[in-house]
């Protein structure tokens, strides 16, 4: 399977919010036809009617591909829609955080091809991470399929075992709003210490846009460029010494905020 049979027949996309839209941007650029693509939204926004694409339109018999891309609360409504596809070689592909593959054959068939893939929301603008994972029955075709498909908006990782997932949940999925807390707890601490709101809070936000910038453009590790920064005795190893505590420090904080979001993850998959 390839994109050679996405153009021949078609790919089905189960909600069109923020990561369906860029990952149907990525879709129509790489070069799959608009007429090639069925899209099932309620509200769909006024940039998807601009695009050609089949918009709650009758579906195709024999699509190569389901996506279904909506919140994990309605995931299982939108399955019950699909009862046709059940015994067809469609692959399923859902986006929907938490919602094991059990369930999803559960809902599906314990036959078709099913791949649970992980998003984070940077990749509503094409520069996040997937992880992914596939059923028993999705062979490296399917797989090699779906990082094509997601790499439309994000680096694509494969994952060993769905119980990495949760890991995954807690670091990457979480991540970002671990990130944004960083920004405002920088801020919030020049304020304390005599900056502007406004002057705390651009540099907050340059200083770790611009970093994360320059470690995804280097060849060197974190550590590297972390010792790059670091004059003896100067100010940043004033920082660092607080930051790198072994008990108090940012590296035990860390472990404990990812294990408590990845067991979170556990008990929301497990109902």
């Amino acid at each position: 399977m390839d994109l050679n049979e996405i153009r021949a027949r078609g790919l089905i996309l189960i909600g069109c919010g923020k990561m369906g839209s860029a990952m149907l941007e990525g879709w129509l650029e790489s070069g799959i036809p608009a007429s090639s693509i069925w899209i099932s939204d309620p509200e769909p926004s006024a940039w998807l009617t601009k695009t050609g694409v089949n918009i709650n339109k009758t579906l195709p018999k024999n699509p190569a591909v389901c996506l279904i891309a909506v919140k994990p609360q309605i995931i299982f409504k939108a399955l019950s829609n699909l009862s046709e596809y059940k015994n067809s070689d469609t692959l399923f592909i859902s986006i929907a955080a938490g919602i094991q593959l059990s369930q999803l054959e559960a809902a599906i068939s314990p036959d078709s091809t099913i791949i649970r893939a992980m998003p984070n929301t940077p990749s509503a603008i094409g520069k996040g991470i997937t992880a992914l994972i596939g059923n028993s029955v999705a062979k490296d075709e399917h797989i090699q399929l779906t990082k094509v498909l997601m790499e439309k908006i994000s680096q694509v990782v494969q994952l060993e075992s769905e119980d990495q997932m949760d890991v995954v949940t807690g670091l990457s999925g979480s991540g970002p709003a671990y990130v944004f807390y960083l920004v405002e707890s920088l801020a919030n601490a020049g304020v304390e210490l005599g900056l502007s709101e406004d002057m705390a809070m651009r540099l907050a936000k340059a200083t770790v846009a611009g970093s994360g910038a320059l470690l995804m453009s280097s060849s060197e590790q974190p550590s590297k460029l972390r010792k790059n920064v670091t004059s003896p005795n100067g100010t940043t190893q004033a920082g660092l010494e607080i930051l790198m505590d072994q008990k108090s420090g940012l590296m035990p904080l860390v472990k404990k905020t990812v294990e408590a979001a990845a067991e979170r993850s556990k008990e929301l998959g497990n109902g």
